[in-house]
Protein backbone atom coordinates (compact mmCIF):
# COMPACT_ATOMS: atom_id res chain seq x y z
CA UNK A 1 0.00 0.00 0.00
CA UNK A 2 1.19 3.39 -0.67
CA UNK A 3 2.18 5.37 1.89
CA UNK A 4 -0.47 8.17 2.03
CA UNK A 5 -2.40 7.71 5.43
CA UNK A 6 -0.62 6.89 9.00
CA UNK A 7 0.69 3.71 10.20
CA UNK A 8 -2.85 2.18 11.03
CA UNK A 9 -4.24 1.96 14.79
CA UNK A 10 -4.53 -1.58 14.75
CA UNK A 11 -5.99 -4.15 12.29
CA UNK A 12 -9.47 -5.03 12.22
CA UNK A 13 -11.33 -8.28 11.94
CA UNK A 14 -14.95 -7.72 12.19
CA UNK A 15 -17.80 -5.70 14.11
CA UNK A 16 -21.42 -5.37 15.34
CA UNK A 17 -23.16 -2.79 16.00
CA UNK A 18 -21.21 -0.05 17.57
CA UNK A 19 -18.29 -2.43 18.65
CA UNK A 20 -15.58 -3.59 16.57
CA UNK A 21 -12.51 -6.45 17.02
CA UNK A 22 -8.94 -6.51 16.21
CA UNK A 23 -7.13 -9.55 14.82
CA UNK A 24 -6.20 -10.25 17.88
CA UNK A 25 -9.42 -10.57 19.36
CA UNK A 26 -9.51 -6.82 21.37
CA UNK A 27 -13.21 -5.85 21.58
CA UNK A 28 -13.51 -2.50 20.88
CA UNK A 29 -16.38 0.15 21.56
CA UNK A 30 -16.55 2.21 18.19
CA UNK A 31 -17.43 6.01 18.86
CA UNK A 32 -15.47 7.10 15.12
CA UNK A 33 -18.02 5.04 12.83
CA UNK A 34 -15.71 4.68 10.33
CA UNK A 35 -16.05 8.79 9.99
CA UNK A 36 -19.69 9.53 10.61
CA UNK A 37 -20.73 6.75 7.29
CA UNK A 38 -21.78 3.50 9.91
CA UNK A 39 -24.90 4.93 10.20
CA UNK A 40 -26.33 1.44 11.41
CA UNK A 41 -23.12 0.54 13.37
CA UNK A 42 -21.57 -2.66 11.73
CA UNK A 43 -22.92 -5.75 10.52
CA UNK A 44 -26.70 -4.53 10.97
CA UNK A 45 -29.33 -6.90 9.94
CA UNK A 46 -30.80 -4.59 7.46
CA UNK A 47 -27.37 -3.47 5.93
CA UNK A 48 -26.22 -7.13 5.17
CA UNK A 49 -29.61 -8.17 3.40
CA UNK A 50 -29.94 -5.25 1.42
CA UNK A 51 -25.95 -6.07 0.02
CA UNK A 52 -26.60 -9.99 -0.42
CA UNK A 53 -30.34 -9.73 -1.75
CA UNK A 54 -29.31 -6.77 -4.73
CA UNK A 55 -25.74 -8.49 -5.46
CA UNK A 56 -27.82 -11.54 -6.50
CA UNK A 57 -29.79 -9.54 -8.75
CA UNK A 58 -27.40 -7.24 -10.47
CA UNK A 59 -24.83 -4.73 -9.10
CA UNK A 60 -23.58 -2.61 -11.96
CA UNK A 61 -25.47 -1.71 -15.30
CA UNK A 62 -23.26 1.32 -16.25
CA UNK A 63 -25.23 5.02 -16.82
CA UNK A 64 -27.00 3.75 -20.07
CA UNK A 65 -29.72 2.00 -18.23
CA UNK A 66 -31.33 3.43 -15.13
CA UNK A 67 -32.43 0.33 -12.16
CA UNK A 68 -35.28 0.63 -10.05
CA UNK A 69 -33.00 0.91 -6.90
CA UNK A 70 -31.56 3.91 -8.07
CA UNK A 71 -34.97 5.65 -9.41
CA UNK A 72 -36.24 4.98 -5.70
CA UNK A 73 -33.62 6.43 -4.03
CA UNK A 74 -33.75 9.46 -6.44
CA UNK A 75 -37.38 10.14 -5.14
CA UNK A 76 -36.33 9.39 -1.78
CA UNK A 77 -33.38 11.80 -1.80
CA UNK A 78 -35.63 14.70 -3.10
CA UNK A 79 -38.28 13.27 -0.42
CA UNK A 80 -36.01 14.25 2.41
CA UNK A 81 -33.99 16.93 1.24
CA UNK A 82 -36.58 18.73 -0.70
CA UNK A 83 -34.57 19.05 -3.86
CA UNK A 84 -35.24 18.46 -7.13
CA UNK A 85 -32.82 16.48 -8.68
CA UNK A 86 -30.29 14.16 -7.46
CA UNK A 87 -26.38 13.05 -9.31
CA UNK A 88 -25.09 10.11 -7.74
CA UNK A 89 -21.80 9.61 -7.18
CA UNK A 90 -19.53 7.16 -5.49
CA UNK A 91 -17.80 9.19 -2.94
CA UNK A 92 -18.12 12.61 -1.02
CA UNK A 93 -15.18 14.14 -3.03
CA UNK A 94 -16.94 13.29 -5.86
CA UNK A 95 -19.73 14.84 -5.02
CA UNK A 96 -17.90 17.98 -4.26
CA UNK A 97 -16.54 17.47 -7.59
CA UNK A 98 -19.65 17.84 -9.86
CA UNK A 99 -20.63 20.94 -7.34
CA UNK A 100 -17.56 22.59 -8.81
CA UNK A 101 -18.91 21.69 -12.32
CA UNK A 102 -22.52 22.82 -11.25
CA UNK A 103 -20.82 26.17 -10.03
CA UNK A 104 -18.93 26.62 -13.52
CA UNK A 105 -22.11 26.67 -15.34
CA UNK A 106 -22.81 29.81 -14.39
CA UNK A 107 -20.71 30.97 -16.22
CA UNK A 108 -18.87 32.99 -13.32
CA UNK A 109 -15.24 32.64 -12.63
CA UNK A 110 -15.03 32.31 -8.78
CA UNK A 111 -15.54 29.60 -6.37
CA UNK A 112 -15.99 30.58 -2.54
CA UNK A 113 -15.23 28.19 0.49
CA UNK A 114 -14.31 28.74 4.24
CA UNK A 115 -10.67 28.70 5.72
CA UNK A 116 -10.22 25.74 7.65
CA UNK A 117 -12.77 23.86 5.22
CA UNK A 118 -12.71 20.26 4.21
CA UNK A 119 -14.11 19.55 1.05
CA UNK A 120 -12.10 16.33 0.02
CA UNK A 121 -8.57 15.49 -1.38
CA UNK A 122 -9.46 14.94 -5.24
CA UNK A 123 -8.02 18.63 -7.28
CA UNK A 124 -11.18 20.08 -7.39
CA UNK A 125 -12.51 19.51 -3.67
CA UNK A 126 -8.58 19.98 -2.83
CA UNK A 127 -8.93 23.40 -4.28
CA UNK A 128 -12.27 24.40 -1.98
CA UNK A 129 -10.30 22.84 0.96
CA UNK A 130 -9.27 25.62 3.55
CA UNK A 131 -6.02 24.16 4.69
CA UNK A 132 -3.05 25.26 2.82
CA UNK A 133 -1.12 21.71 4.59
CA UNK A 134 -3.08 19.79 2.14
CA UNK A 135 -3.49 21.79 -0.78
CA UNK A 136 0.53 23.40 -1.18
CA UNK A 137 2.18 19.85 -2.29
CA UNK A 138 0.03 20.32 -5.19
CA UNK A 139 -0.22 23.60 -6.42
CA UNK A 140 -1.66 25.46 -8.81
CA UNK A 141 -4.57 24.41 -8.14
CA UNK A 142 -8.32 25.11 -9.58
CA UNK A 143 -8.03 28.84 -11.04
CA UNK A 144 -10.62 31.20 -8.92
CA UNK A 145 -11.16 29.05 -6.19
CA UNK A 146 -10.50 31.12 -2.80
CA UNK A 147 -11.03 30.94 1.06
CA UNK A 148 -12.75 33.59 3.44
CA UNK A 149 -12.67 33.40 6.91
CA UNK A 150 -16.03 31.94 8.65
CA UNK A 151 -17.17 35.22 9.28
CA UNK A 152 -20.62 37.11 7.45
CA UNK A 153 -18.61 39.81 7.59
CA UNK A 154 -15.90 38.15 5.52
CA UNK A 155 -18.60 36.84 3.09
CA UNK A 156 -19.87 40.36 2.94
CA UNK A 157 -16.91 41.56 1.70
CA UNK A 158 -16.11 38.61 -0.32
CA UNK A 159 -19.64 38.53 -2.56
CA UNK A 160 -19.77 40.04 -5.95
CA UNK A 161 -21.60 39.76 -8.97
CA UNK A 162 -18.69 37.18 -10.57
CA UNK A 163 -18.50 34.78 -7.65
CA UNK A 164 -20.40 31.70 -9.09
CA UNK A 165 -20.99 30.12 -5.82
CA UNK A 166 -20.43 29.95 -2.26
CA UNK A 167 -19.52 25.72 -0.85
CA UNK A 168 -19.82 25.66 2.79
CA UNK A 169 -19.78 23.04 5.74
CA UNK A 170 -22.22 23.59 7.99
CA UNK A 171 -19.88 22.07 10.97
CA UNK A 172 -16.53 21.87 9.84
CA UNK A 173 -15.86 18.53 10.80
CA UNK A 174 -12.49 18.09 9.97
CA UNK A 175 -11.81 20.74 11.20
CA UNK A 176 -12.32 19.14 14.84
CA UNK A 177 -15.75 19.68 14.75
CA UNK A 178 -16.14 23.51 14.98
CA UNK A 179 -19.68 25.12 14.19
CA UNK A 180 -20.56 28.57 12.16
CA UNK A 181 -21.17 31.73 14.18
CA UNK A 182 -25.02 31.49 14.55
CA UNK A 183 -27.02 32.65 11.81
CA UNK A 184 -24.27 32.19 9.35
CA UNK A 185 -26.13 30.11 6.97
CA UNK A 186 -29.30 32.14 6.74
CA UNK A 187 -27.33 35.19 6.05
CA UNK A 188 -25.26 33.13 3.42
CA UNK A 189 -28.41 32.11 1.96
CA UNK A 190 -29.44 35.85 1.65
CA UNK A 191 -26.01 37.41 0.76
CA UNK A 192 -25.84 34.61 -2.39
CA UNK A 193 -29.01 35.47 -3.37
CA UNK A 194 -28.47 39.01 -3.23
CA UNK A 195 -26.02 38.32 -5.92
CA UNK A 196 -27.22 35.77 -7.93
CA UNK A 197 -24.58 32.87 -6.21
CA UNK A 198 -25.48 29.40 -5.91
CA UNK A 199 -25.33 27.80 -2.24
CA UNK A 200 -24.04 24.47 -1.75
CA UNK A 201 -23.87 23.42 1.44
CA UNK A 202 -21.51 20.18 1.92
CA UNK A 203 -23.93 17.88 4.16
CA UNK A 204 -21.21 15.19 3.77
CA UNK A 205 -20.34 14.60 7.60
CA UNK A 206 -23.39 16.57 8.72
CA UNK A 207 -26.32 14.93 6.72
CA UNK A 208 -28.03 11.74 6.59
CA UNK A 209 -29.40 12.41 10.43
CA UNK A 210 -26.19 12.06 12.86
CA UNK A 211 -26.64 16.06 13.76
CA UNK A 212 -30.05 15.09 15.13
CA UNK A 213 -32.11 16.42 12.04
CA UNK A 214 -31.93 15.29 8.52
CA UNK A 215 -29.68 18.08 7.79
CA UNK A 216 -28.33 20.75 9.66
CA UNK A 217 -29.56 23.66 6.37
CA UNK A 218 -33.05 22.40 7.11
CA UNK A 219 -33.02 22.87 10.94
CA UNK A 220 -31.61 26.43 10.43
CA UNK A 221 -34.57 27.17 7.86
CA UNK A 222 -32.09 27.79 4.77
CA UNK A 223 -33.24 25.95 1.30
CA UNK A 224 -29.63 25.83 -0.50
CA UNK A 225 -29.35 25.42 -4.32
CA UNK A 226 -27.22 22.27 -3.87
CA UNK A 227 -26.21 20.09 -1.48
CA UNK A 228 -23.75 17.35 -1.13
CA UNK A 229 -23.91 13.66 0.58
CA UNK A 230 -22.02 10.77 1.32
CA UNK A 231 -20.83 8.88 4.29
CA UNK A 232 -23.89 8.44 6.61
CA UNK A 233 -25.77 8.23 2.78
CA UNK A 234 -25.00 4.29 2.16
CA UNK A 235 -24.23 3.29 5.90
CA UNK A 236 -20.66 1.99 5.06
CA UNK A 237 -21.11 1.31 1.36
CA UNK A 238 -19.79 3.56 -0.82
CA UNK A 239 -21.89 6.08 -2.50
CA UNK A 240 -22.21 9.96 -2.91
CA UNK A 241 -25.00 12.36 -3.97
CA UNK A 242 -25.50 15.76 -5.23
CA UNK A 243 -28.94 17.27 -4.77
CA UNK A 244 -29.93 20.04 -7.09
CA UNK A 245 -32.85 22.85 -5.86
CA UNK A 246 -35.13 24.85 -8.54
CA UNK A 247 -32.99 26.20 -11.50
CA UNK A 248 -29.72 24.42 -10.33
CA UNK A 249 -30.87 20.90 -10.56
CA UNK A 250 -31.23 21.52 -14.30
CA UNK A 251 -27.50 23.31 -15.33
CA UNK A 252 -25.91 20.35 -15.77
CA UNK A 253 -27.15 18.57 -18.96
CA UNK A 254 -26.38 15.44 -20.80
CA UNK A 255 -23.23 15.33 -21.43
CA UNK A 256 -21.19 17.49 -19.14
CA UNK A 257 -20.76 15.50 -16.16
CA UNK A 258 -20.93 11.48 -15.80
CA UNK A 259 -19.68 8.35 -13.20
CA UNK A 260 -18.91 4.72 -15.28
CA UNK A 261 -20.31 3.61 -11.52
CA UNK A 262 -22.25 6.24 -9.93
CA UNK A 263 -25.96 5.41 -9.12
CA UNK A 264 -24.81 1.40 -9.57
CA UNK A 265 -28.09 -0.74 -8.37
CA UNK A 266 -25.95 -2.23 -5.33
CA UNK A 267 -24.96 1.07 -4.14
CA UNK A 268 -28.34 2.56 -4.40
CA UNK A 269 -30.12 -0.24 -3.02
CA UNK A 270 -28.06 -0.44 -0.08
CA UNK A 271 -28.20 3.24 0.32
CA UNK A 272 -32.46 3.05 0.49
CA UNK A 273 -32.07 0.01 2.47
CA UNK A 274 -30.09 2.24 4.70
CA UNK A 275 -32.43 5.18 4.70
CA UNK A 276 -35.55 3.11 5.06
CA UNK A 277 -33.86 2.08 8.20
CA UNK A 278 -33.11 5.23 10.03
CA UNK A 279 -36.16 6.69 9.28
CA UNK A 280 -38.57 3.28 10.19
CA UNK A 281 -36.25 3.08 13.43
CA UNK A 282 -36.41 6.76 14.56
CA UNK A 283 -32.45 7.32 14.69
CA UNK A 284 -32.52 11.02 13.83
CA UNK A 285 -34.29 11.50 16.85
CA UNK A 286 -32.05 9.08 19.12
CA UNK A 287 -29.09 11.14 17.06
CA UNK A 288 -30.29 14.09 19.36
CA UNK A 289 -31.09 12.49 22.50
CA UNK A 290 -27.41 10.31 22.51
CA UNK A 291 -26.25 13.37 21.61
CA UNK A 292 -27.84 15.56 24.40
CA UNK A 293 -26.59 12.85 27.01
CA UNK A 294 -22.94 12.59 25.66
CA UNK A 295 -22.65 16.21 26.25
CA UNK A 296 -24.18 16.08 29.41
CA UNK A 297 -21.90 13.51 30.75
CA UNK A 298 -18.14 15.44 29.07
CA UNK A 299 -19.10 18.68 30.69
CA UNK A 300 -20.24 16.15 34.07
CA UNK A 301 -16.83 14.69 34.38
CA UNK A 302 -15.32 18.36 35.21
CA UNK A 303 -12.04 17.52 33.66
CA UNK A 304 -9.21 20.26 33.71
CA UNK A 305 -9.00 19.10 30.15
CA UNK A 306 -12.08 19.67 28.80
CA UNK A 307 -12.93 23.10 27.88
CA UNK A 308 -16.07 22.46 26.04
CA UNK A 309 -18.33 20.48 23.68
CA UNK A 310 -19.30 21.46 20.08
CA UNK A 311 -21.33 20.45 17.40
CA UNK A 312 -24.50 18.63 17.22
CA UNK A 313 -26.43 15.40 17.76
CA UNK A 314 -23.91 12.78 17.21
CA UNK A 315 -21.30 14.69 15.44
CA UNK A 316 -19.58 16.18 18.36
CA UNK A 317 -16.67 18.00 19.28
CA UNK A 318 -14.44 17.86 22.86
CA UNK A 319 -12.01 21.25 22.79
CA UNK A 320 -9.34 20.49 24.73
CA UNK A 321 -7.42 22.94 27.06
CA UNK A 322 -3.26 21.64 25.82
CA UNK A 323 -2.57 19.74 22.74
CA UNK A 324 -3.33 16.37 24.10
CA UNK A 325 -5.63 15.07 21.66
CA UNK A 326 -3.66 12.36 20.27
CA UNK A 327 -1.92 10.93 23.37
CA UNK A 328 -6.14 11.11 24.53
CA UNK A 329 -7.18 9.11 21.67
CA UNK A 330 -4.33 6.63 22.52
CA UNK A 331 -5.47 6.48 26.36
CA UNK A 332 -9.00 5.96 25.22
CA UNK A 333 -8.16 3.10 22.81
CA UNK A 334 -5.94 1.11 25.73
CA UNK A 335 -9.44 1.10 27.67
CA UNK A 336 -11.68 -0.07 25.12
CA UNK A 337 -12.76 3.04 23.17
CA UNK A 338 -12.05 4.49 19.48
CA UNK A 339 -12.13 8.30 19.16
CA UNK A 340 -10.51 10.47 17.05
CA UNK A 341 -8.01 13.49 17.08
CA UNK A 342 -9.14 15.89 13.97
CA UNK A 343 -7.20 18.38 15.41
CA UNK A 344 -4.11 18.91 18.32
CA UNK A 345 -6.84 20.00 20.55
CA UNK A 346 -10.30 18.61 19.51
CA UNK A 347 -11.19 14.90 19.83
CA UNK A 348 -14.60 14.06 17.34
CA UNK A 349 -16.80 11.70 18.23
CA UNK A 350 -19.14 10.17 15.53
CA UNK A 351 -20.77 7.16 16.80
CA UNK A 352 -23.31 5.02 15.24
CA UNK A 353 -26.85 6.45 15.10
CA UNK A 354 -27.68 3.29 16.84
CA UNK A 355 -26.19 3.64 19.93
CA UNK A 356 -28.52 3.59 23.02
CA UNK A 357 -28.07 4.07 27.19
CA UNK A 358 -25.60 1.35 27.49
CA UNK A 359 -22.94 2.92 25.27
CA UNK A 360 -23.56 6.21 26.41
CA UNK A 361 -22.52 4.95 29.88
CA UNK A 362 -19.65 2.86 28.64
CA UNK A 363 -18.34 5.78 26.56
CA UNK A 364 -18.49 8.22 29.82
CA UNK A 365 -16.47 5.43 31.89
CA UNK A 366 -13.75 4.83 29.45
CA UNK A 367 -13.07 8.43 28.05
CA UNK A 368 -13.26 9.61 31.67
CA UNK A 369 -10.25 7.63 32.73
CA UNK A 370 -8.58 8.36 29.30
CA UNK A 371 -8.92 11.86 30.22
CA UNK A 372 -7.41 10.87 33.99
CA UNK A 373 -4.67 8.96 33.20
CA UNK A 374 -3.56 11.98 30.36
CA UNK A 375 -3.76 14.47 32.61
CA UNK A 376 -1.81 12.01 35.21
CA UNK A 377 1.05 12.57 32.76
CA UNK A 378 1.49 16.17 32.77
CA UNK A 379 3.30 18.27 34.76
CA UNK A 380 2.60 21.58 35.80
CA UNK A 381 5.20 24.64 36.56
CA UNK A 382 5.36 26.92 39.19
CA UNK A 383 3.04 29.56 37.52
CA UNK A 384 0.22 27.13 36.98
CA UNK A 385 0.54 26.32 33.10
CA UNK A 386 0.51 23.16 32.08
CA UNK A 387 3.55 21.90 30.31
Amino acid sequence: MMPTVPSPLAVLSHGSGARVWDVDGTEYLDFLGGIAVNALGHAHPVFVDAVARQAGRVAHISNYFASEPELALAERLTRLTGGDAVYFTNSGTEAIEAAVKLARRTGRPRILSLTSSFHGRTMGSLSLTGKPALQDPFRPLLPGTEQIAPTIEALEAALAEDVAALVVEPIQGEAGVVDLPAGYLAAARDLTRRVGALLIVDEIQTGIGRTGDWFVYQAEGVTPDAVALAKGLGGGFPIGALVGFGDAARLLQPGQHGSTYGGNPLATAVSGAVLAEIEDAGLVANAALRGAQLRDAITGMGSPLVAGVSGRGLLLGIVLTAPVASAIVAAAQERGLIVNAAADSRIRLAPPLIIGDAEVAEFAEKFAAALTAVHATTTTSPTGATA
